[in-house]
């Protein structure tokens, strides 16, 4: 088993991560809670040992609003910038807030994250081809900051009619009164949104001169990109954070006008749809669902045949967005943006239980409220190729893994542990991961 990779602690899952949650459409929360302040220690291969303290307040100002705030900071460590020993400790900075309505409007909703951080050593897979190789890395020191922000209008069809805040109340961990719901005619029933997001990420890299392609240039430009993105969400099904029956699809299209600081223009079109079906439960389990999704997408832009410099395909994404697969999401077996390439495919299922058995309901050692227990298992199959044809259902990558989660806090948390042909991957992280 190859050593743990980007696993935190479950504190900077809470306060950190929490705010990709909060941040997207499907967020809810039933009631206003106090502020939650919360130190944490976490350790991976980014940022070597590191700590923080974390602010979490959910229902400031609205009800189903969420601000996160977290500031952190990593030990001193030996690294290697271009030949020359230095260095140099991980820090960073978060605030988030998320689903602000608008005054003087009834659906339409306002959400922003920013994170500025420097790594001591960050994995860059730049050609991340399906026939790559794993050892085809660049690790460098530097900068990676992002700011998004998002728009969401919630439309007055089905349930959007009455709950457009999507406010439910939640016992034990499930959402009461919500048995008729989850399935349906699509756009009659569930709730819709339309909406427009703005990104800005920039990411630089220090230690470039021992990554092959770059070694005969005389400097390396940073990597910045922002943008647009539009999207059509519709979800029918019974509860968006663990959903037992329904479905829910999305479709995006995301572009780079090359404005700006920006590298170069790209685009990316993708498509989501996950499905969910209620199965009957065993003596030992409250809830069993089996949960099937299905994710593609498409870069119109990338052109594999010009380069802009050695390794850097002319109009193609960065290597964190577009047609990517590794990750904490989409094969989680394999590095984090491991494969990227023109077109991408990729599905997983998951057999879902929620156990009777929890040894930490109602704990008044524990700072915040743990529900209920989830044992998965999951499998995933999935590949990049520079055409979307047939082919990208061919010589396909797989993974399988087990996983255990929980609803702590009102929010799923899962520790994730998966197998495929280049080891074994373990992920902290929050939310099922078919919602990102």
């Amino acid at each position: 088993m190859k050593p743990i990779k980007y696993i935190q602690h479950i504190f900077l899952t809470l306060v950190v991560f929490s705010s990709f949650l909060s941040a997207s459409e499907d967020f809810n929360i039933t009631e206003s809670k106090d502020w939650v302040i919360l130190p944490y220690v976490f350790s991976s291969d980014s940022t070597g040992l590191a700590g923080g303290i974390g602010v979490i307040k959910q229902g400031l100002f609205q009800p189903q609003t969420t601000l996160t705030a977290s500031i952190m900071g990593g030990a001193t460590q030996d690294i290697i910038v271009n030949g020359q020993a230095e260095e140099a400790n991980f820090s960073g900075y978060f605030f988030a807030f998320s689903d602000y309505k608008l005054p003087f409007t009834n659906r339409l909703f306002f959400s922003f994250l920013g994170f500025k951080s420097y790594y001591p050593s960050k994995t860059n897979y730049l050609d991340g081809s399906h026939t790559s190789s794993k050892d085809d890395v660049l690790t460098t020191s530097g900068n990676s900051n992002f700011f998004n922000t998002t728009f969401r209008y919630v439309l007055p069809l089905g349930e959007g009619l009455d709950n457009p805040e999507r406010l439910y109340r939640l016992q034990d961990g499930f959402a009461q009164e919500r048995e008729g719901y989850g399935g349906g005619a699509p756009f009659v029933t569930g709730t819709t949104s339309l909406g427009i997001k703005t990104f800005y990420q920039y990411d630089d890299y220090e230690n470039w001169q021992d990554y092959e392609p770059w070694q005969s240039i005389s400097s390396v430009p940073s990597w910045d990109t922002n943008g647009l993105r539009l999207f059509l969400t519709h979800d029918n099904t019974d509860f968006d954070l663990n959903p037992s029956r329904g479905y829910h699809f999305q479709a995006q299209y995301s572009k780079d006008f090359g404005e700006g600081d920006s590298l170069q223009s790209w685009d990316f079109l993708e498509f989501k749809y996950n499905h969910y079906f209620n199965l009957d439960t065993f003596s030992f389990t409250q809830q069993n669902v089996l949960a099937l999704s299905l994710w593609t997408g498409y870069s119109f832009s990338w052109d594999n045949d010009k380069e802009i410099s050695p390794g850097i395909d002319a109009h193609r994404p960065p290597p964190w967005e577009g047609a990517r697969l590794g990750g904490y999401n989409r094969m989680r077996a394999y590095d984090n943006n491991r494969f990227s390439d023109k077109a991408s495919f990729y599905a997983t299922a998951e057999y879902r239980a929620v156990l009777d058995y929890n040894p930490l309901k109602k704990n008044s050692l524990i700072p915040v409220a743990v529900d209920w227990f989830q044992v998965v298992a999951f499998v995933e199959a999935g590949r990049v190729h520079d055409k979307y044809n047939l082919d990208l259902l061919t010589d396909m990558k797989y993974d399988v893994g087990l996983s255990l989660r929980a609803m702590a806090a009102q929010v799923p948390i899962r520790l994730d542990v998966a197998y495929g042909d280049e080891g074994t991957n373990f992920w902290v992280m929050i939310q099922q991961p078919f919602d990102f």
